[in-house]
């Protein structure tokens, strides 16, 4: 499939036809957007410069083709006008994101597409890197809503603490969101994994000010769980020690050292890894929660050469039915096999909704125009909030 705008630049025989074209298009800004049809668009990755090959990759995987006679590279993909995912430029087979914003090589941002993401490094971990990103949006891609500060909105308050584990034998670096202007005593607890990320690229703390203030969803406090990114797999394990973190030790720490959390009435999300463990806690403690939201679980887990393959789906139909609410979400682009050859997280995140469903769960389910990725995850997360708590939502207690 080739570009309009390609096929009359291979056609033009000015000399100087790729530097008008480059100068244009880094003006408008790249990757060149054009109608296609059926609700679908024509999207063109460009890139100046000698290699050897070159891919737009991570969500999509577009190889890339020199212009006969010049250094410029262009590949070309149809895709839903509604899509919003990232990517970035690689060389040479490379299959890693760049680490900072001015990488070149093997990896690097679109450099003419001024649609940035950053995923920090948690300052605090020094196992963890930052990368850095680009975002394909095209035109039809949803509203962003509730993620954005707003000038009239007042923000929560964030507190810092260490949690001595004996359930994984380490200190857990906890943040603590209290909205503002509530007696958090006896609020809601919202535990989050991946904490850093939670609070950075989901914009968590945001969103609850923002959803709080505009009476969407009730007063809660929440709980970012932070973890070292070298020990993320091992740690966002179902299990007994996740078990035992959370539910011995996390929420009666917050109880003493907060006073939040609601028996029963409290909620638990995470992405991939975070997902996994969110729906199996919600599986196993409704006692504690009422809702779990997993945006892109990775319920293939574990792998072939650990166990067999989606365990905790297989897990749904020995666990009694419960009241507790299950929100999941996957892109439509999480199509690529799972570790050692275990099912896609499309495929396994559409067994876990069935398995939810078939045995008596509510269950909210969304595939989105997307990958495995943040940009989708945190303009999400707002409407998972009003999915599993609508029937709680009321006027916020004063302080």
């Amino acid at each position: 499939m080739q570009s309009p705008r390609i096929a009359a630049l291979l056609d033009d025989p000015a000399p100087d036809a790729v530097d008008r074209f480059w100068a244009e298009i880094t003006r408008t800004g790249t990757p060149l957007i054009e109608p296609y049809a059926d609700g679908r668009h024509l999207v063109t990755f460009l890139w100046r410069g000698e290699a050897t090959a070159v891919r737009a990759w991570f969500n999509i995987d577009i190889p890339l083709v020199r212009l006969p006679g010049t250094d410029l590279w262009h590949g070309s993909g149809v895709f839903p006008s509604d899509l919003r995912t990232i990517y970035c430029l690689v060389h040479d087979g490379a299959e890693q994101v760049p680490q900072s914003r001015t990488d070149t090589y093997p990896a690097t941002i679109d450099q003419a597409n001024p649609r940035v993401f950053h995923l920090p490094a948690d300052p605090d971990d020094p196992t963890d890197a930052d990368t850095w990103c680009s975002v394909l949006e095209l035109p039809d891609a949803p509203p962003v809503t509730w993620t954005g500060l707003r000038p009239h909105t007042p923000a929560g308050r964030l507190d810092d603490r260490t949690l001595p584990s004996l359930a994984l034998r380490t200190n857990v670096r906890v943040t603590a969101y209290l909205p503002p202007g509530i007696d958090p005593a006896g609020l809601p607890v919202l535990v989050v994994f991946d904490g850093y990320p939670a609070q950075t690229m989901m914009r968590i703390p945001t969103v609850l000010d923002n959803l709080i203030a505009g009476h969407r969803i009730p007063p809660m406090a929440a709980l970012f769980v932070r973890g070292r990114d070298e020990h993320r797999n091992r740690d966002l394990t179902p299990g007994r020690p996740m078990e035992r973190l959370v539910a011995d030790e996390l929420l009666p720490w917050a109880q003493k050292t907060w006073r939040i959390g609601s028996p029963g009435g409290n909620l638990i999300a995470g992405m991939s890894r975070g997902g996994l463990v969110a729906a199996h806690l919600g599986l196993r403690r409704p006692d504690l929660f009422q809702a779990a939201i997993a945006h892109s679980g990775s319920f293939w887990w574990p792998s072939p050469d650990a166990g067999t393959p989606a365990r905790l789906v297989r897990e749904v139909a020995r666990t009694s039915p419960s009241n507790v609410h299950f929100f999941l979400d996957v892109g439509f682009l999480e199509t690529m096999t799972g570790p050692g050859g275990a099912p896609s997280q499309l495929t396994a995140c559409r067994r876990m909704r069935d398995a939810l469903t078939d045995r008596g769960f509510r269950v909210t389910y969304q595939e989105f125009q997307g990958g495995h990725d943040y940009v989708n995850w945190r303009d999400n997360f707002a409407g998972a909030l009003i999915a599993t708590t609508a029937s709680a939502v009321g006027s916020p207690r004063a302080g």
